[in-house]
């Protein structure tokens, strides 16, 4: 996918990338794959139909790339953002995860759920993305007047003192096989994604519901599509040829004197589908009066993903408008967004962008933050559960308490309350 000038390599990744969205918008909503939902229905209901489903799309991510990237075809290890980094923020991952987790029980669902919905006719959903919007904006962009964000105000200064600078890549085929790193991803990813697989489909009944085979499948084919479309788009400059980050980071030494400088190089890196930095992008995009200088891969997959739900809920006829059915449930949906705005950066991705996309890379880091969401919406659920069932006579410390309990995070004898 070689282009002969930058504006035609762009507008291939930009409108491939709107594609590949709109297939796995409109399969999202038809099969109501959920990863809040996932969680729920195993917590609440013992059924594991939806969380396979997830599993499912993170095994084909994991297996997917380990083919690719062996075969030279994807570079995950240069990546916006960087999964694989050196530096392995182990503490925003862990606190940002939860704090998703808990953010998107609240928001009643992710990120991805919440352009779904969007899609669906939810207005509540749009509210949710302007509030992760304005918080993800500001997480990384200074405020007016100032150089300060919400990122270094409120986290750096006690969170990245406890990186931990390590001597490879992040990824569990540096780390455990070191030198020998790229033998190293073909094995644990062969054993991580084999493992995956086996458990998603030992299920019969996962085997023989098709939405949630078709869901996982879906979004995971599609994490991979956007991992190959972003790693082999370039431009030929001169008989050079070179990726789009590339070329931009020369534009000078390349590019026409008429021609339009994106607003940054990073944005041009390989990447895959994640939701809550692209809200924050499509904000700052909106607000510059839709300069496309500030047009990114992230903004075309919120587009994509909105207008793919919006397209099924149309045919399938299922559009309605929904709003807030009390001042509590508003409150709770602006608290679920704020938590995931904060969480969703911090943690440097979502459900989709750290749980799918950058467990592919088998991050340590994603793979950390995708315990941490399910381990914080898991017990924000339980606590719901309690407090709606006993009360008045369960606080919040019981219901927490019991919680961890039912989860095996304590043992059996500390719960507080009965289980139901």
């Amino acid at each position: 996918m070689t282009y002969e000038d930058f504006a035609s390599a762009q507008s291939f990744l930009l409108w491939s990338t709107f594609a590949v969205a709109l297939i796995m918008g409109a399969v999202v909503n038809k099969t109501n794959f959920c990863t809040m939902g996932a969680v729920s229905d195993w917590v609440n209901m013992g059924d594991t139909g939806r969380m396979r489903a997830w599993v499912f799309a993170i095994a084909l991510g994991v297996l997917g790339v380990m083919g690719l990237e062996a075969a030279g075809l994807v570079n995950v290890t240069n990546t916006f953002p960087p999964y694989r980094q050196n530096n392995f923020p182990w503490l925003e991952n862990l606190i940002g995860g939860v704090l998703f987790g808990i953010g998107m029980v609240f928001a009643s669902g992710c990120g991805n759920k919440t352009l779904v919905r969007i899609g669906g006719g939810n207005l509540k959903s749009v509210m949710v993305l302007l509030v992760i919007g304005v918080i993800a904006y500001f997480m990384v962009n200074p405020f007016p007047g100032s150089d300060k964000t919400l990122y270094s105000t409120l986290f750096y200064p006690w969170t990245s003192p406890t990186a931990v600078a390590l001597g490879t890549n992040q990824d569990l085929g540096a780390i455990l096989f070191a030198e020998n790193a790229a033998t190293g991803r073909m094995v644990v990813g062969g054993v991580v994604g084999g493992l995956l697989l086996i458990w998603a489909f030992k299920s019969a009944d996962f085997r023989g519901s098709f939405d949630n085979v078709l869901g996982g499948l879906v979004v995971g084919l599609a994490v991979l599509a956007a991992w190959y479309i972003t790693s082999n788009v370039m431009v030929d400059a001169d008989g050079e040829i070179m990726s789009l980050q590339t070329y931009v980071q020369d534009w000078d030494l390349y590019a026409p004197a008429d021609a339009v400088r994106p607003a940054a190089a990073g944005p041009l890196a390989s990447q895959s589908f994640t939701f809550i930095n692209p809200m924050g992008q499509s904000l700052g995009y909106a607000a510059s009066g839709f300069d496309r200088t500030l047009l990114t891969f992230g903004i075309m997959a919120l587009a994509g993903v909105a207008a793919g739900s919006l397209l099924w809920s149309l045919v399938s006829r299922s559009f309605r408008f929904e709003w807030f059915a009390s001042f509590r449930d508003f409150v709770n949906h602006f608290l679920g967004a704020v938590l995931m705005g904060f969480g969703g950066v911090l943690a440097m991705g979502c459900t989709i962008g750290q749980g799918v996309t950058g467990f592919s890379t088998l991050a340590l880091g994603s793979i950390l933050t995708f315990a941490a969401i399910v381990l914080g919406s898991a017990v924000t659920m339980k606590v719901q559960y309690y407090k709606m069932v006993y009360e008045s006579e369960a606080t919040f410390l019981k219901a927490f308490v019991t919680a961890l309990a039912d989860l095996r995070l304590l043992p059996a004898g500390m719960r507080k309350l009965e289980a139901v």
